[in-house]
């Protein structure tokens, strides 16, 4: 068994790297993987693919207006240019993702 100090550090980092992904809701992993790359950090669509694409950010009016039913459709299905995630994702995580990208408008 190694007692070293460089071991210590190094099961120190281990530790705390699990800890910061156990931080980040289930949720939050998935915007950041399937979302944020057009809807940006904070659902502002201030990225350069949502720019290309002309994604609305969350706090536009007609995007505020979307009931959560009419956004999990949406994420579901696909709208516009947004492929549909009925075939990546479970019910349950596009709900929660609706949910966390709720968030941003508090």
């Amino acid at each position: 068994m190694v007692t070293g100090i460089g071991s210590k550090v190094a099961l120190v980092a281990v530790l705390l790297s699990g800890a910061v992904c156990f931080a980040q809701s289930s949720s939050e992993v998935i915007y950041k993987a399937k979302c944020q790359m057009c809807h940006g950090v904070k659902g502002m669509a201030d990225t350069p693919a949502a720019k290309a694409m002309k994604v609305k950010p969350i706090t536009d009016p007609d995007v505020k207006g979307f009931t959560d039913a009419k956004m999990i459709e949406a994420v579901r299905n696909g709208t516009g240019k947004m492929q549909p995630y009925k075939d990546k994702l479970t019910n349950a995580q596009i709900t929660g993702v609706v949910a966390y990208f709720r968030t941003f408008l508090k």
